[in-house]
């Protein structure tokens, strides 16, 4: 039998403003995730959809779960190869195509810096498209998550010819 996990977020909708959904601007799209034993993580829509830019919106979440998935997909990898990663980080970004009301995303690009103290440059570049066949999340979209990996050696430079590589 294949296992199976099991995942669960409660979610409140916290602006109604005395007259619930009664038009689309008299309510307020904040709202609130929570799971027991974690901080509470405001949510609310894009600005561009009538919500709270200083909260989280779904479209931020969606480039973050698949970011942070493809980050221990890759660390899973990098360990199962000698690579030793000493910094990551990512500045990844989706674009939605609208269609009338409603839309979807086109595709993500995820944008990793790292830096790696051992094990061979090329194969850890290589690892971000295994990562992404590994990822829940990227294998759960229906559009292209590309990376565009910056690898540098602890001690070295970069090397231009090999520190970036763009895949689909």
């Amino acid at each position: 039998m294949t296992p199976e996990h099991h995942f669960s977020v409660a979610l409140q909708w916290t602006g109604n403003r005395g007259t619930g959904t009664s038009g689309p601007r008299d309510f307020s799209r904040e709202h609130v995730l929570s799971h027991d034993g974690k901080p509470d993580l405001l949510g609310s829509a894009a600005p561009v959809f009538h919500g709270d830019a200083d909260r989280w919106n779904p479209e931020e979440l969606l480039i973050g779960a698949l970011a942070q998935c493809h980050m221990m997909s890759y660390f899973y990898l990098a360990t199962k190869h000698g690579i030793a990663v000493t910094s990551y980080t990512d500045a990844a970004s989706g674009t939605i195509r609208m269609n009338g009301a409603g839309g979807r995303f086109t595709e993500v690009t995820l944008r990793p810096r790292m830096t790696i103290a051992s094990g061979d440059l090329e194969l850890a570049l290589r690892l971000h498209d295994e990562a992404e066949q590994i990822c829940f999340i990227a294998q759960s979209v229906n559009f292209p998550v590309r990376h565009e990996p910056e690898i540098t050696v602890a001690g070295a430079e970069a090397q231009p010819d090999l520190a970036s590589s763009a895949t689909d």
